[in-house]
C-alpha cells in the first residue's frame, strides 16, 4: 500500500462487469476520451488510495493495463455481484467504487463522498432525483460477508444499501465541486458517445 496516498484506507475498485452491448459489445472501459481510455483516466486517480483493483470476469482486454484484477465470487449478480467482489478482495477497510464507464470521475468528487464517511456510517453515495448513485460511492469492506447473504435475492444495489447505514449526500455536494455533475456521468449508448466526445475502441 502506499503510505503517500491521500486516503491510504480505501481501495479505489474499478467495476467492468458490463458488457457494453448496447455499443456493439464492446469493453467500455476501453472507450477513449481526450486520447486516453476511461480505464486509464479511472487508475489515473490510484495514486490518491492505499489499493486499485479491478473487477471483470472478462481480464483480457484490461490485462496490459496492469491493475490486480478479481472475479466476481457470486457471477450473474451486475453491479451489486462486482461490489460484492471489491469489499472481499479489498486489502483496506473501506472501498471506493465506480463504474468502468464513467470518464469523468475526479479526485474532488471522491473526496466529497470520502469525507462523509463516520464511526456510525457503513457507506456514503450521491441522490440525484430520488435515484441513489451506488457507484460513485464508498462501502465498508467488512460488510462483504451480510452483502453475499444480500445477493441471494438478486437484489439492486439500491436494495443491498437499505440494508446498512447509508448516508445519501445531495446533488448540490457534488455540484459544489463538479458543477455540471459530470462525475456521475456513465456511457451506455451511442448518443451519449456523441455528446460526451467519447470514442469506441478499435477493433
Amino acid at each position: 500500500m502506499d503510505g503517500s496516498a491521500t486516503f491510504p484506507d480505501v481501495t479505489l475498485a474499478i467495476l467492468a462487469g458490463g458488457q457494453g452491448t448496447r455499443l456493439g459489445g464492446v469493453a467500455k472501459g476501453l472507450l477513449t476520451v481526450d486520447g486516453r481510455t476511461v480505464l486509464e483516466r479511472l487508475l489515473g486517480l490510484g495514486s490518491s488510495f492505499g489499493d486499485v483493483l479491478l473487477v471483470t470476469n472478462a481480464p483480457a482486454p484490461y490485462a496490459r493495463f496492469g491493475p490486480r484484477i478479481v472475479a466476481d465470487a457470486v457471477e450473474g449478480r451486475g453491479a451489486p455481484g462486482g461490489v460484492h467482489a471489491a469489499l472481499g478482495a479489498a486489502r483496506t477497510p473501506w472501498v471506493f467504487a465506480v463504474a468502468c464507464d464513467m470518464p469523468f470521475v475526479t479526485e474532488a468528487a471522491a473526496r466529497v463522498v470520502l469525507e462523509a464517511r463516520a464511526q456510525d456510517v457503513d457507506a456514503v453515495c450521491f441522490e440525484r432525483e430520488g435515484h441513489w448513485e451506488p457507484l460513485l460511492a464508498v462501502y465498508r469492506a467488512a460488510l462483504v460477508a451480510r452483502w453475499g447473504e444480500a445477493l441471494a435475492e438478486n437484489p439492486s444495489l439500491r436494495q443491498v444499501l437499505s440494508r446498512f447505514r447509508t448516508r445519501t449526500l445531495p446533488e448540490s455536494a457534488l455540484r459544489a465541486v463538479d458543477p455540471h455533475a459530470r462525475a456521475l456521468v456513465n456511457v451506455n449508448t451511442a448518443e451519449d458517445l456523441a455528446r460526451f466526445g467519447v470514442t469506441l475502441p478499435e477493433r
